[in-house]
């Protein structure tokens, strides 16, 4: 696939006082883009569209280059400590994501120009618990490789943190734009991981994002230009034939990998999971979705800010975990399974 080209863009006209922001407003209008000024890059309200369907598809292909004032950064467990936040928002069509529900009527694409404010928020996070490392991640509230190509925003973090004595850096994504990327100076403290699924997840519920083939293809340069390599298999889903499904994922996963030198690869497993306000917001954005949200087939599970979760019984929870752990240890003895959530 194509990397991401936003159809319309809005500046925060402080984003201007920031070099990023006038390089990016540059680049915009050399590309003739429609560019319009907002206040606020939490108030685009005059998205254009005729219902909230047209509106929405619109919104995932609008950025929005503002500054992030809140630099207070959120907890990230069990993946790291905090979440950076470098963007928010997302292009991809994923009808699982929880993005779906945490931006709300906002799922335009935010990017974050005041970089050097947000890297001095995290060196005090780091300072905080030093000798201890403390752990970043880029992809909590966006796929940011997904439009680092246009900012480098992401590139600039790596390098940071490839500097750091006490934090690193660690990010999840499904696109495959990493060139960019390779000669960046990271010394080893960033971890670059892929979402990997079955075919039959990413064919029905990964819509506009890269395919596997082509996020193998950028794993395996990343391996080769000597960043740690993981994977996060999210969210693992009881389909027709999901053992089957799982278990060729992990073959083909093995076959890709063939004669690349991970020394310390890693997964992360997370089962499928929803809300009851995400299951009103998937239905409505992708109407014909076959993503199975059947409340009373689940389990309830609390969460944190007393918002509770349906996630599968726990006999069949188990079977998950039981099962995706057997494909690991077969295809990958030496990996390290970090979690199941």
């Amino acid at each position: 696939m194509k990397p991401f080209m936003p159809q319309l863009v809005y500046i925060e006209p402080r984003a201007l006082e920031y070099p990023l922001g006038r390089e990016l407003k540059k680049k915009f209008e050399d590309l003739n883009i429609e560019i319009r000024e907002t206040t606020s890059h939490n108030q685009i309200r005059d998205l254009p569209g005729e219902n909230d369907l047209q509106k929405y598809r619109v919104a995932k292909s609008t950025l929005v280059v503002g500054i992030r004032k809140t630099l207070k950064f959120d907890s990230s467990k069990p993946s790291a400590e905090y979440a950076i936040p470098l963007a928010t928002g997302c292009m991809g069509h994923c009808h699982y994501c929880y993005l779906q529900t945490t931006l709300g009527s906002k799922p335009y694409i935010r990017t974050y120009v005041n970089l050097d404010e947000i890297f001095e928020a995290a060196e005090k996070y780091i300072n905080e618990r030093k000798p201890e490392i403390t752990r970043f991640e880029a992809a909590c509230t966006s796929d940011i490789v997904g439009i680092d190509h246009l900012t480098h925003s992401l590139k600039r973090a790596i390098e940071y943190f490839g500097k750091s004595e006490y934090g690193v850096l660690r990010f999840v994504t499904k696109f495959h734009h990493v060139d960019h990327l390779l000669d960046a100076e990271h010394n080893g403290k960033t971890r670059f991981r892929f979402s990997i699924n079955s075919r039959y997840v990413i064919k029905n519920f990964e819509p506009g994002t890269s395919s596997f083939e082509e996020r193998m293809e950028a794993a395996r340069k990343v391996a080769g230009a000597g960043y740690p390599l993981g994977f996060i298999v999210a969210p693992i889903y009881r389909h027709e034939a999901w053992k089957e499904g799982y278990h060729e994922l992990f073959e083909r996963l093995s076959e890709a990998l063939n004669g690349v030198d991970i020394p310390d690869l890693t997964f992360e497993l997370i089962q499928h999971r929803f809300t009851g306000p995400a299951k009103k917001v998937i239905q409505k954005n992708y109407p014909k979705t076959k993503l199975e949200l059947d409340e009373t087939k689940r389990k309830y599970k609390w969460g944190r800010y007393g918002i509770g979760k349906y996630v599968y019984q726990k006999e069949e929870a188990e079977e998950l975990e039981t099962t995706i752990r057997g494909y690991i240890a077969e295809f990958f003895p030496k990996a390290e399974i970090q979690y199941f959530t």
